[in-house]
């Protein structure tokens, strides 16, 4: 079982740099981070996680400048987002930054995607709320060409490209593993579509059990072989993370950190590896 952490970057919690090295030591495999590149005011949109919105959503770093910061201080730590919010994002840049993080790092990068909640969010990037999932679909189809083919050009719908050139490529081969966040009805198509891995956060849905199952199924269905599952922002708590790890296909435990300074943050990043082993 692979054990990792997630924060939020706010400018107000624990260093980046001063978590990943702390986590690195306790012996954490990764460190994931969240994205929002702003909160519109008019806080239209209700988070899923309940009535008020937490307060490092609108104070987050940009998920990339923080990745490659915790990359240059650690040297085995895996890096990524968790998630990126891909309908946010121009896919030629994105790609160079997903590849620049994972080529400075030396082949450590996680990519976590996600089309977002937060509907004048993404409204306020030009994406309509109602076609981001077509749109996603498309943005890491075209990201997925740059970052393998030396002339790479992808024609869609909502992406279309001619043959463009992008180095570097990334370290990992053929790119970073593509972890797809959420749990809605057609999520698990999305994993077998364009996914490596899934990640679904426990609690928010029904029993994972029988999710894993399908999503397995499918993937057999469609000439893939078993597909991964990461938890996301799991409570270190032994008694829920011996259950969750007891999974048929869970590989990776990602707990959720408080975005709060060290003094609060550390003990809990320690009981948290006293709880995995670590």
């Amino acid at each position: 079982m692979r054990y990792g952490i997630l924060m939020f970057p706010a400018d107000y919690a624990i260093p980046v740099t001063e978590l990943g090295r702390a986590a690195e030591d306790l012996g954490f495999e990764s460190l994931l981070f969240p994205e929002h590149t702003h909160i519109p005011a008019s806080r239209k949109s209700p988070w899923p996680g309940g009535p008020e919105l937490p307060k490092e959503y609108s104070h987050t770093l940009d998920p990339f400048v923080a990745m490659a910061a915790t990359a240059a201080v650690t040297k085995t730590l895996k890096v990524g987002t968790g998630i990126c919010l891909v309908v946010e994002r121009d896919p030629i840049t994105l790609a160079k930054e997903v590849a620049s993080v994972d080529h400075l790092s030396g082949g450590r990068v996680l990519f976590g995607v996600g089309g977002g909640w937060n509907y004048e969010e993404m409204e306020n990037h030009g994406t309509k709320p109602a076609l981001r999932w077509k749109i996603m679909r498309e943005r890491i189809l075209g990201m997925k060409r740059i970052w393998a083919d030396d002339n790479a050009e992808y024609h869609g719908k909502y992406v279309d490209f001619d043959a463009i050139w992008s180095w570097p490529k990334p370290v990992q081969q053929p790119h970073p593993p593509i972890l797809v966040g959420g749990d809605g009805p057609r999520t698990l198509e999305r994993v077998v579509d364009y996914g490596d891995e899934w990640m679904p956060i426990p609690g928010r849905g029904g029993d994972l059990a029988p999710r894993i199952a399908e999503l397995q199924s499918m993937a057999k269905a469609a000439g893939r072989g078993p597909i991964p599952v990461s938890l996301f922002g799991v409570p270190p708590r032994a008694e829920i993370v011996e259950r969750l790890t007891s999974l048929d296909g869970v590989h990776r435990v990602l707990f959720g950190m408080p975005p709060a300074p060290a003094e609060q943050v550390l003990p809990i990043l320690k009981e948290a590896a006293k709880i995995a082993g670590l």
